[in-house]
């Protein structure tokens, strides 16, 4: 039997507990062919990309989540869900191959349900920035441009409450992803000031590649001033 790249994966709602399938890729079948300065992977086959089936789609109720949020919903928050997302939504499946406009489509859902429910910053950050790299890929610089703004902005947020402690992502990441995005919404003054911070931080981080990276980029930003 030959092995496609992608496969379902069972899961079940995190609002409304209905069980569902959603499609993943294998990881053997990943090839990255490069990387762009915010981490955007860019992979040699586009049709098998892992971006598009980063957000698991409820087809009963609407709501929508990554492995990133917490299973915990405030007081009030689930009739809120229903009132702004499952009142709107005609129960269908985003599972199987996605196109990159259901992929975007989901991530949308991502951001609200996130957005609904209050998750941490750096968990809507990480839907913002992948929002914005699916824009790029389909050269619409405008939409991009507004993801990549959001992204900042939540980063910031998320750098000063802390929320990256106890997560893979480290603080180092963290300043460079709000400098990142920074630079690239022209937003140099910021840039420079969240650049700073790392280089300034440098003797107790624990990645000099980023820290290497993010020299490079506060360079290359002031031949630009030039």
């Amino acid at each position: 039997m030959q092995v496609t790249p992608f496969y379902d994966k069972h899961t079940a709602c995190l609002n409304c507990k209905v069980p569902f399938t959603t499609t993943k890729v294998r990881s053997r079948f990943v090839r990255v062919s490069s990387t762009d300065s915010d981490f955007k992977p860019n992979y040699l086959d586009p049709a098998v990309n892992p971006l598009f089936y980063n957000i698991a789609v409820c087809p009963t109720c609407g709501f929508s989540f990554t492995d990133d949020f917490s299973p915990n919903f405030a007081q009030g928050t689930k009739e809120q869900i229903e009132s702004m997302i499952t009142a709107g939504w005609k129960p269908h499946s985003l599972g199987g191959i996605r196109e990159i406009e259901e992929a975007i489509s989901s991530y949308k859902l991502g951001y609200l349900s996130a957005m609904v429910k209050k998750e941490k910053a750096l968990t809507i950050a990480g839907i913002t920035i992948r929002t914005a790299w699916l824009y790029r890929i389909q050269e619409n610089h405008e939409e991009e441009h507004r993801f990549l703004t959001l992204a900042r902005n939540l980063y910031e947020e998320a750098y000063i409450a802390g929320d990256h402690i106890g997560t893979q992502m480290s603080e180092t990441r963290v300043l460079y992803m709000v400098a990142e995005c920074s630079l690239r919404i022209g937003d140099s003054e910021k840039a420079t000031q969240f650049f700073s911070k790392i280089i300034e931080n440098q003797r107790t981080s624990t990645e000099p590649q980023l820290i290497e990276l993010a020299k490079e980029r506060w360079q290359e930003m002031r031949q630009q001033k030039k």
